[in-house]
């Protein structure tokens, strides 16, 4: 699980500038220069964190100095009341950095959650857990992140890095072995062709035209175990559409070797997780 450091600088800042603009008045007007305090990030419910070090690094932004004492890890299960990071520096630049620390921090901890969720109710079948494009954009980076902090996998990371053919493509290239085709000649030789299918007339298409990858779109978990039966391991079998905890552990089932569910990124509750302070001293000279 590794974050690039140069993106995460331009994100940060960004975000910075969206949230303080000209400058944080309530906080420069109410708190002195040289005040410095100390405290906690603490996980008011269970789950799984992710989003740590960003969180230090905002901070950093306003004072290098920042001591930041991570006690977990991105990754880890805690609990309600479980103490994640101890914090001291400067009191302008804990107040300033807090919302953006924490909006980081609990937004890819709630992925980081819904992921691990996901994930448990398939333990013991061959089927992961994978993540899709439908992420926030500009975010797509540390949402991916959080995913593989919650035991998921990555998908292709946007539409450079692997063929993905969806139906509307297949409406406009004439169908499934002319857009088979004519990918694999624009493509690279080390990249896999992924076709969407919606039934099993679609699955045999689309290996007859050697797809590497055959996504099964909004079928049901018999549909299901008839594609993988007609496929036999020749390609593998990706189940997407409509996903849910209840409904997962039958697309695993059925044999499937991924299962991609966008509500990991789009539409995932936040982790509640707060940060404390203790009183403020002034700052050695």
């Amino acid at each position: 699980m590794e974050l690039n450091l140069f993106d995460l600088e331009e994100l940060i800042d960004r975000s910075l500038r969206e949230d303080i603009g000209a400058g944080d008045l309530t906080t420069n007007s109410i708190v002195a220069p040289d005040a410095a305090t100390y405290g906690y990030i603490m996980a008011k419910e269970g789950g799984v964190v992710a989003g740590l070090p960003i969180a230090e690094l905002v901070f950093r932004r306003f004072d290098p100095a920042f001591e930041f004492k991570a006690l977990a890890r991105d990754g880890d299960k805690v609990r309600p009341g479980s103490i994640l990071a101890e914090i001291a520096g400067q009191a302008r630049a804990i107040l300033t950095g807090e919302r953006l620390a924490l909006n980081f921090l609990r937004h890819m901890s709630g992925i980081a959650t819904r992921t691990a969720g996901l994930v448990s109710l398939v333990e013991g079948t061959s089927a992961r857990i994978v993540d899709t494009r439908k992420t926030t954009p500009g975010l797509r980076a540390i949402e991916k992140y959080a995913v593989r902090a919650g035991g998921g996998y990555n998908h292709r990371v946007g539409l450079y890095d692997g063929v993905l053919i969806k139906d509307n493509h297949l409406k406009v290239a004439g169908g499934i072995g002319p857009a088979v085709k004519a990918a694999r000649l624009g493509s690279p030789h080390t990249v896999k062709i992924e076709v969407e299918v919606e039934d099993l007339a679609g699955v045999r298409e689309a290996l007859t035209a050697g797809a590497d990858i055959i996504l099964l779109d909004n079928m049901g978990p018999e549909k299901m175990k008839e594609a993988v039966k007609i496929i036999a391991g020749r390609a593998l079998v990706e189940a997407s559409g409509g996903i849910s905890e209840e409904n997962v552990r039958a697309a695993a089932a059925a044999g499937v070797d991924l299962i991609s569910v966008g509500a990991l990124t789009h539409s995932v509750k936040a982790l509640d997780i707060s940060l404390d302070l203790h009183e403020v001293k002034a700052v050695d000279s």
